[in-house]
């Protein structure tokens, strides 16, 4: 089935939050990481997000050209063709992008959409992520609002992150302190600032100590009440309409229980990065170690060029991620719900 359209992307997010489910975001790096999303959410029967960041942009582009928005743009055509053999609904959305890159990723992107518009095809991305939260929340949103009236008119959706997300994640640095919990007070005036853009839609990535990078269960304190507490706020002030459609950055080392409390308070889009990394790259160490004596010329022999051939390995490590998609899709509660029809 093709990119899910902006209708089509409005309904999943909507059927997510009255289901109490969340769409697992994959961040993905190449053709095959991209691949392997797909793989993942088609065998699990449900719809899902794949996403870029500024550094797996670059990569994407290769290591002479390092240009984030030529690779994001070089994998999401890749995407809009392949998705059409699978029967499910793919999102594309770009991740963590901060002010002093939006100039290279998000604005690029933004205007290939624009021109593809133009010319009567279909956006190029859904949506994109303005991650202002190192700034002062009023200079976040200052931002965030000149952004969401742009995307309202073509058809994009926009996600802000207000707090801190704790932890590295390319490169960046978010300080643990206060910040790693945001306030009601913060999602007022969010949804003050932004629900003003009549039309406009967005996702809010409120933090609630969620920390990036790489710890063992139970490590991660998490607090999800503090997104109740937000979302009692908003609608208390501002009316049911206004409640929001929220993102869960940061979750490995989560407790299940924890993810499922966060799915119940409106969370919509889980955002995975650090576990597929290694799902992907432990199938190729199991092989590398394996056949060492086929992938390597020890002792001046030849090797086997069927251990060293890298369709081989980059195959397990697809299979291997693809698997953890699938365990991804069936934490959020979210196997079966694909509203494609076939």
């Amino acid at each position: 089935m093709p990119i899910a359209d902006y209708k089509i992307y409005c309904q999943m997010l909507e059927r997510a939050r009255k289901g109490r489910f969340a769409y697992p975001a994959i961040n993905v790096t190449s053709l095959t990481t991209a691949n392997a999303v797909l793989k993942g959410l088609a065998e699990s029967k449900c719809d899902g997000i794949i996403q870029i960041s500024t550094g797996g942009g670059a990569f994407a582009s290769g290591s002479s050209v390092k240009d984030m928005a030529l690779g994001a743009i070089s994998i999401a055509e890749h995407v809009h063709r392949a998705a059409e053999r699978y029967p499910i609904y793919v999102a594309l959305h770009t991740d963590h992008c901060q002010a002093d890159k939006l100039d290279k990723l998000v604005i690029p992107l933004v205007e290939e959409t624009e021109k593809r518009r133009a010319a009567g095809r279909p956006n190029l991305f859904n949506s994109h992520m303005f991650d202002g939260s190192a700034l002062p929340l009023k200079e976040n949103l200052d931002i965030a609002v000149k952004l969401m009236e742009r995307f309202q008119k073509n058809d994009l959706i926009l996600e802000i992150e207000a707090g801190v997300v704790g932890g590295e994640e390319d490169g960046v640095t978010g300080e643990a302190g206060s910040k790693l919990y945001t306030t009601p007070e913060d999602t007022l005036e969010v949804a003050r600032r932004l629900n003003a853009i009549k039309g406009g839609r967005y996702l809010l990535a409120a933090t609630f100590g969620n920390v990036h990078g790489v710890y063992k269960p139970g490590h991660v304190k998490l607090k999800p009440s503090i997104l109740k507490d937000c979302q009692d706020a908003v609608v208390k002030q501002y009316g049911e309409e206004a409640r929001f459609f929220l993102v869960f950055h940061g979750g490995s080392g989560s407790e299940l229980r924890d993810i499922h409390e966060a799915l119940d308070y409106g969370v919509v889009k889980m955002n995975i990065d650090t576990d597929t990394q290694y799902a992907f790259s432990r199938p190729i160490v199991e092989h590398m170690f394996k056949n060492y004596d086929g992938v390597l010329k020890v002792d001046g022999e030849v090797g086997n060029k069927k251990a060293y051939d890298p369709r081989v390995y980059f195959g397990l490590a697809e299979s291997g991620m693809a698997e953890r998609v699938k365990k991804a899709v069936t934490e959020l509660r979210a196997v079966g719900t694909t509203l494609f029809k076939a």
